[in-house]
């Protein structure tokens, strides 16, 4: 990859982490425990609630795995550790690493793995 590319990645990288901590502003709200209100909230708009709110607590954690993957992916490209594979070592194809920033497997051992 030249640097040119290596750049573009690190912006798209930075602009992503960006974005997924300004979503963690936002999905506190999500999160907040559901009151157990009878009078206002009837029995099946609580379980609405509830199943919501766990909703809201799954996308947190694939939030925070996608944001420690980022974080990952800028890491690597400080230290020139990035695009290459962390079982066998090789180069990963640029295009790879164009449609996911954050790979950090080939796809002959992303594949293999699965």
């Amino acid at each position: 990859m030249d640097s040119q590319q290596t750049e573009a990645l690190r912006r798209r990288l930075m602009a992503l982490r960006d974005s997924l901590t300004d979503i963690a502003d936002t999905a506190t709200q999500a999160t907040a425990t559901v009151e157990l209100d009878q009078a206002s909230v009837g029995r099946l708009s609580r379980m609405d609630a509830l199943q919501g709110q766990q909703m809201a607590h799954e996308a947190e954690r694939r939030r925070q795995r996608q944001l420690l993957a980022v974080e990952g992916a800028l890491r690597r490209l400080d230290s020139d550790e990035y695009g290459y594979c962390f079982v066998c070592g090789e180069d990963i194809n640029p295009k790879r690493l164009q449609v996911d920033p954050t790979v950090t497997r080939c796809i002959q051992c992303a594949e293999e793995s699965a």
